[in-house]
């Protein structure tokens, strides 16, 4: 592979290289990256991935894509390449195809330059684990990465925009050039529209669980029966909502809203012909960043309170319970198994433990999990060992995914997935799909669940699921 290296720049801040080039987009007033979503929404395949609660770290980047050159989907275990079917196993699939487009990372610029982004669902683990699948009543697909050869990145600490352009999928280096310049002056033409005006996002009906409150406290009895039995340490139930959404309902509308009332760090708006998804999740699931890797699993809930004193108590309340900390713990100890599976002998290490984080509506204990990967080892070997994430499963992992499906018996489809970017330079970040809602023509649902252990209270692990759902609940009311 050719090295990528500068080969000058313009006033206009255009920075061309042998890798494509990229643009400095700060000048253009307003153009931040919700506006640019808006201007783009007409696009196929728009994916935003968006830091809609801004930390220095964990929420500084957002991301834009839409009109990807080419679409890896698998569904029902079988993977295509822009309608072709692809023998290999789709994980296998998947590296060759982002080994085609490798490139350099481009130093000083956000993490995402290029690649493929969108969502792997929970359903995917039955390719990974011999798992009974559980009953799908919508169509989803297992997984949904179109390929993106533009990007915008925004970095929010320094209030920088920048279009990355990187002239694939031509291999040819004087034609790859040329294609990366007419797709980057297509895009800015597109920045320049004026934003279309966003739709309403009302329910047509009311929502509707799977479980009433004395049917999710008996699943919780059942889970300790298991818990005490000795089969598990922990697992992790939910309760599906769904709805009827009105015939004008606006996906992307809705999606500004969620972002508004429950504002999270690894949040994401996908418009795909297959679905829509919004998601407001506060969870990465994992990261891999010049061969470092980084998981953050959130165990352990409290709500909130608008008295201050009282969310303090509760917020300490969470920092001393013994069964959320025992929770976390048991999680941090799966996962580092995961990443010892791929990662150096002696490089996983948990620099944070059960430390606090506190969002719109819930207060939450967040360990971290860090690594380096083995050589020759990548993002896409990481998921493998990795997915689906065990904070939104439980220890055992595939003892608990069994008895998951079994209390469950709904396919969690996108929930408890994962969406996020793999780029072209090695680089990936994905979440955990929690706080997520999946639209699928006049269909809304989403999920809400906790960890169950032997110490769990069946009335509070109800009312905690719905400590959680309370601001998406919020976020369908205009």
């Amino acid at each position: 592979m050719h090295r990528c290296q500068s080969t000058g720049s313009s006033p206009r801040g255009v920075h061309t290289h042998s890798c494509g080039l990229f643009i400095d987009i700060s000048p253009l007033g307003g153009l931040d990256a919700l506006v640019c979503v808006q201007r783009l929404r007409d696009l196929p395949d728009l994916v935003f991935l968006d830091s809609a609660m801004r930390h220095p770290v964990l929420g500084r980047y957002s991301f834009v894509a839409a009109d990807p050159f080419s679409r890896f989907v698998v569904r029902n275990g079988c993977s295509t390449w822009n309608g072709e079917i692809q023998d290999e196993h789709p994980l296998a699939t998947l590296q060759k195809l982002l080994n085609r487009y490798r490139q350099p990372t481009l130093a000083g610029l956000p993490p995402f330059q290029g690649g493929a982004a969108g969502f792997v669902s929970y359903d995917f683990r039955h390719l990974l684990e011999e798992l009974t699948p559980a009953t799908a009543t919508l169509p989803c697909p297992d997984v949904v990465l179109p390929f993106y050869d533009v990007v915008l990145a925004f970095d929010h600490a320094t209030r920088e925009g920048w279009l990355i352009s990187t002239g694939w999928p031509e291999q040819d280096p004087e034609q790859r050039a040329r294609r990366a310049a007419v797709r980057a002056e297509w895009f800015l033409e597109r920045l320049h529209r004026p934003e279309s005006q966003g739709g309403r996002y009302t329910l047509a009906s009311s929502w509707v669980s799977n479980f009433s409150a004395d049917e999710y406290a008996e699943a919780v009895r059942q889970v300790i029966a298991y818990i005490l039995a000795g089969d598990i340490f922990q697992a992790n139930i939910a309760q599906r909502f769904i709805a009827e959404t009105a015939d004008s309902f606006d996906p992307l509308a809705f999606y500004e809203r969620l972002r508004t009332t429950n504002p999270a760090t690894f949040a994401a708006f996908l418009q795909f012909k297959e679905i829509a998804i919004a998601s407001s999740s506060p969870e990465r699931f994992v990261k891999v960043e010049r061969g470092r890797v980084e998981t953050r699993p959130i165990k352990g809930t409290a709500p909130r309170s608008s008295d201050p004193l009282r969310d303090r108590d509760l917020a300490d309340a969470l920092l001393g319970s013994e069964k959320d900390r025992a929770e976390n713990l048991m999680i941090v100890d799966l996962l580092r198994n995961d990443l010892s599976r791929v990662c150096r002998p002696h490089s996983v290490r948990t620099p944070w433990l059960c430390e606090l984080e506190s969002y719109a509506a819930v207060h939450h204990l967040v360990s971290v999990v860090e690594g380096e990967l083995k050589p020759g080892l990548t993002a896409v070997d990481l998921l493998a060992a990795s997915f689906p994430g065990g904070s939104i499963t439980g220890a055992p992992k595939i003892r608990a995914m069994e008895i998951i499906t079994e209390i469950e018996q709904e396919a969690r489809q996108v929930y408890c997935g994962s969406i996020g970017y793999f780029g072209f330079d090695g680089t990936a970040d994905t979440n955990i799909a929690i706080r997520t809602v999946m639209l699928n023509g006049r269909t809304a649902v989403f999920q809400a669940g906790g960890g169950i252990t032997a110490l769990s209270d069946p009335r509070s692990e109800y009312e905690e699921t719905l400590a959680k759902a309370q601001r998406i609940f919020a976020a369908f009311q205009e």
